[in-house]
């Protein structure tokens, strides 16, 4: 008999079907007992009547197949339950070491790390956490294919920093040094010269020694780069409409995962309010020599954009050239400041792009003035020896993202499998 999905149960009102899933709770009355069965479409609530031995001996995540007939009652999941069933057990389970059943998961992170294969499963906001972070990867793609990038993959194993003064991970690479990628900088830029529009989405790494609720020494980049830009503006324009995808296809493909996930989706702008940086800093009351904007400003930066344009999202432009990296294009008619921005989604960086440089004599004019070789970055700048179009791109943390849209008070809350300064299992 072909497997029936316990959502498709009403529409099954009166035959006999098959459902296979686990066992998510069981339930005594004097007379009668209930096996409540998981599936990833949902719940279904069987009817076992009689002794309880046949409950005693589905322990909850056994993985059953249960054939019953299918009967209307409003007080099961979904309005429909399975009656009369045989089951059969497809995999024996022990004991969780986390209750899948209660509708709050009570327990603290590093319960809910340590057991995260079994964690993961119900109740419905864990996974749906997931689900939601699933629907703005399927957004992403398809507003940028529409747009007319191209896919790419890029090396995880590199010979190099993407960006000078970063930690790496250095492993053993045949007996040479290599570095895990801390990016798909380089090769996104280089995939400029030949598809003039790129996309990856890939894990990048950082062995950077912060151990705070908002980093990861892993994690999931969502990177972009485009050709022929005017500068940092034209950039940031495709960032809206790409963010707009990823909205869109959360409340269009995975609404009731966001529902259950406690998210509060937000309405993108048509165009995202901008701020120089030196505004920004003016704006907090910050000493104007400061090369960064704290925790902080930003938290007061995002509640001036919600209060002054009713946007929870604003880009911080202009950074100084001190603090980005050496590939960033100046902000003509000043070289201190950047054609580059940080966007700030409800008060937390979630983003940052730039314009590039793309003249071969820039790059060996920046990096002669950081005091670096040339010849380190040669595979990298010979693709601007051969011309290359004014271009810039961003990269989005899709953990980052999915953490602020459901209000999680840690990354690691919206992470599958984090990894960190004290995690590398499971």
């Amino acid at each position: 008999m072909p497997r029936t999905l316990t959502a498709d149960l009403p529409r099954r009102v009166g035959q006999r079907v098959t459902v296979q899933g686990w066992v998510h709770r069981r339930r005594r009355l004097s007379r009668v007992g209930f096996v409540v069965v998981r599936d990833r479409s949902g719940l279904a609530q069987v009817v076992v009547p009689g002794g309880h031995e046949r409950l005693d001996a589905l322990g909850e995540q056994t993985v059953v197949a249960v054939e019953g007939t299918v009967v209307a009652d409003p007080k099961a999941p979904g309005g429909a339950e399975l009656t009369d069933p045989e089951f059969t057990v497809l995999g024996s389970a022990a004991p969780p070491p986390v209750p899948p059943w209660h509708p709050i998961l009570d327990a603290g992170l590093p319960t809910l790390l340590d057991h995260a294969p079994v964690a993961w499963r119900p109740p419905p906001a864990r996974a749906a956490v997931w689900r939601l972070a699933a629907a703005p990867l399927r957004g992403f793609r398809r507003t940028l294919d529409e747009r007319g990038f191209t896919e790419i993959p890029s090396p995880k194993l590199v010979g190099g920093s993407a960006e000078s003064g970063a930690d790496v991970f250095a492993v053993d690479h045949f007996g040479r040094p290599a570095y895990l990628a801390q990016s798909p900088q380089f090769y996104k830029q280089i995939m400029v010269g030949v598809f003039e529009r790129v996309y990856e989405v890939g894990p990048v790494f950082r062995a950077e020694p912060h151990d705070t609720v908002r980093h990861l020494a892993e994690y999931v980049s969502l990177d972009v780069e485009l050709g022929f830009v005017r500068d940092h503006r034209d950039v940031l324009a495709v960032l809206r409409d790409v963010l707009a995808g990823m909205v869109d296809a959360i409340r269009t493909e995975a609404g009731a995962a966001a529902r259950v996930a406690g998210s509060r989706l937000p309405d993108v702008p048509e165009r995202i309010p901008v701020i120089h940086f030196r505004d920004a800093l003016a704006l907090v009351g910050a000493d104007p020599d400061e090369p960064d904007l704290a925790p902080e400003h930003e938290r007061r930066i995002g509640r001036w954009a919600r209060s002054e344009h009713g946007s929870d999202f604003v880009a911080v432009e202009g950074y100084p050239a001190r603090r980005r990296p050496f590939y960033t294009h100046p902000e003509p008619g000043d070289p201190r400041w950047t054609n580059s921005f940080d966007l700030l989604f409800r008060g937390l960086e979630l983003v940052t792009g730039r314009q590039r440089l793309h003249e071969h004599a820039d790059y060996a004019r920046a990096l002669a003035e950081r005091g670096e070789p040339v010849e380190a970055y040669e595979p990298y700048l010979q693709a601007f020896r051969h011309g290359m179009p004014p271009h810039g791109g961003f990269a989005i943390g899709l953990e980052r993202w999915v953490a602020r849209l459901v209000g999680a008070d840690n990354i690691r809350l919206t992470t599958l499998f984090p990894r960190d300064l004290h995690r590398l299992a499971p």
